[in-house]
């Protein structure tokens, strides 16, 4: 994200949190500081585009049953939804979920928590598409965690079902690898981000700070980054075929310094 915060601090005093980074951070980390901390992203032109090329790329009918995994606030699985999709999002966090559920569910639009390491049982076969966006994957400590995701996505897949996934890409986060940025939130919040990559382990790093108007704070997240080489063995493994790749949400193909990137994999 481009720094595009104001140089004065808020005047209120704020109360100062910190949370420290364990193996499971994911577990409490997609809260309503990370709503807050990535709201100037969060925008529904954006999503409704990256929605148009989802249902351009999937060529699917109205109908057709799509899981959103993990689907966090809900962003794209409501839009697919109102395109006429069968919709089911499925999430961990309880902060997020209840953001979903507040844009509104229905019969075509139901979600469900749980980890995405074992999803429902009863889902085998279920989906005509898995889609798995915004850089949701490389959560993991354990690399065979991150396997075993695609292993789930192939299994709740019915035969030549599509898997899109989108997300960083390594190659071109390392090209244009942008130390530290900083912005603000509407609410005055001034949120900064620190990064550090491991070229060994492929773990990238991000230490956010904010002060704002309530609360200030710091934490940590770290993600895998992957190769689009390294994603599609992994997908050939679970028995999926990555047919196209391209830059982020363009229909320019995948580049060396493509900063993220979306696949296309059927399942064979």
């Amino acid at each position: 994200m481009t720094g595009t915060a104001r140089s004065a601090a808020p005047r209120r005093t704020a109360r100062r949190a910190v949370t420290r980074s364990g193996t499971d951070w994911w577990k409490t980390y997609f809260d309503a500081q990370y709503l807050l901390e990535y709201e100037p992203i969060f925008r529904l032109e954006q999503d409704r585009r990256e929605v148009r090329r989802l249902i351009e790329l999937l060529g699917l009918p109205v109908g057709a049953r799509v899981l959103d995994c993990p689907c966090g606030q809900g962003r794209h699985a409501h839009l697919l939804a109102e395109a006429g999709f069968r919709v089911d999002g499925f999430d961990y966090s309880t902060d997020l979920l209840h953001r979903a559920k507040s844009r509104g569910v229905g019969p075509f639009l139901r979600y469900t928590r749980g980890d995405m390491r074992s999803l429902p049982s009863r889902w085998t076969g279920r989906f005509d598409a898995v889609v798995n966006l915004f850089t949701s994957f490389g959560f993991f400590v354990d690399p065979d965690d991150d396997a075993r995701v695609i292993r789930e996505f192939a299994r709740v897949l019915r035969p030549g079902g599509i898997l899109i996934w989108h997300g960083g890409s390594r190659d071109g986060v390392m090209a244009r690898f942008l130390a530290r940025d900083w912005w603000t939130t509407t609410n005055g919040t001034v949120v900064a981000h620190e990064r550090e990559f491991d070229p060994l382990g492929g773990i990238l790093t991000i230490r956010s700070t904010f002060r704002g108007p309530a609360r200030s704070g710091a934490r940590e997240h770290r993600i895998r980054l992957y190769t689009a080489t390294r994603l599609a063995e992994l997908c050939a493994s679970a028995g999926l075929l990555v047919t196209q790749a391209f830059d982020a949400w363009n229909a320019a193909p995948l580049r060396r310094t493509s900063t993220e990137m979306l696949l296309v994999a059927q399942k064979e």
